[in-house]
């Protein structure tokens, strides 16, 4: 039977792919391009779900690393004239770094304190990129569609920027996540980190250490997190304080919670929800976010274990 449900899994993940890579070619130019960003973001809800959804640690400063791997490739091509594919490695190289530095302090506190230990290193990284504004640019931030130049492909030369490149280099990046997180997820480390969400004090006592697993949770999702900023840097050429700020840390906690945390397509379907309420609420009212926290609220008293989550404890048992 599990083999049967990892097959149907499988499919279900494949199916997504393809789905996505199709409707490409009949997306208006308005969704397409939305379509770009949600893979884009749903790719660090994926990052984020796996450090909430299988680790059982909530973090309220997951834009600290979403914002190191931006800055890091955005100021590295512009002051020191790295191409992309440098930019991107000095990115996950530095992200990475930070990920397990602020894991070895973070991870020595629990519960509400790690939670409010992420927030204020997260806020940290906020108010350090304001305070050197003369090199970040501050709230201003910067673009650095002029130094990307062109990318190669088969003798033909592209931009970043447009429609195409942008969006199957997105799921390029959506594909990747899915499938490496479902890789660790389905081996002995991810059933170690599935044991301690669930009792991490009987984890300890079977003679695991719970520490080294949580903070290869950390680095992992926060290397995640960080190549995703990256990315959206790359290929929407804007670098800004925005995506350090608080609130792109409760985005993905939010994302996850509504498509189901400890589900892989969850945080996919919770961005793509997410972002598509807002963006028709908000075309009706100014007073959108009321409107679409009340939404969200019944729609946690309908699915308190987000949409997949729900549909998966009630109905559908194989969903992964």
């Amino acid at each position: 039977m599990k083999r049967k449900s990892l097959i149907y899994s499988l499919f279900m993940k494949g199916g997504v792919i393809l789905i996505l890579f199709l409707i490409q070619f009949i997306l208006p130019t308005y969704h397409h391009s939305s379509f770009s960003k949600i893979m884009i973001l749903a790719s660090y809800a994926i990052a984020y779900n796996f450090l909430l959804g299988y680790t059982g640690l909530m973090s309220l400063g997951h834009a600290m690393f979403f914002a190191s791997g931006m800055y890091t490739m955005g100021l590295s091509i512009l002051y020191l004239g790295f191409t992309p594919l440098e930019g991107l490695i000095f990115g996950t190289i530095l992200t990475l770094t930070i990920s397990i530095v602020f894991g070895l302090f973070a991870l020595r506190t629990s519960g509400v304190s790690f939670l409010i230990v992420t927030l204020m290193f997260g806020q940290t990284l906020y108010l350090a990129i304001l305070y050197y504004n003369e090199f970040t640019f501050g709230q201003d931030g910067f673009s650095i569609t002029t130094y990307l130049g062109t990318l190669v492909i088969f003798g033909k030369e592209h931009l970043y920027s447009n429609p195409t490149i942008r969006y199957n280099f997105a799921l390029i990046m959506l594909a990747v996540y899915l499938i490496i997180t479902t890789i660790i997820i389905l081996s002995p480390i991810g059933r170690i980190l599935i044991a301690i969400r669930e009792n991490e004090a009987r984890t300890q006592l079977l003679g695991y250490n719970v520490f080294s697993y949580k903070l290869f949770a950390l680095t992992f999702s926060g290397t995640l997190a960080g190549i995703s900023g990256a990315m959206h840097a790359l290929l929407f050429s804007y670098i800004g304080t925005t995506f350090a700020e608080i609130h792109h840390s409760i985005s993905p906690l939010l994302w996850t919670l509504l498509g189901g945390a400890g589900t892989v397509i969850g945080p996919l379907l919770g961005t793509g929800v997410m972002y598509y309420l807002i963006d028709f609420i908000s075309g009706i009212t100014s007073n959108y976010l009321l409107v679409v926290g009340i939404i969200l609220v019944l729609t946690i008293i309908w699915f308190p274990l987000g949409i997949m989550g729900t549909l998966r404890q009630r109905w559908i048992k194989w969903l992964p």
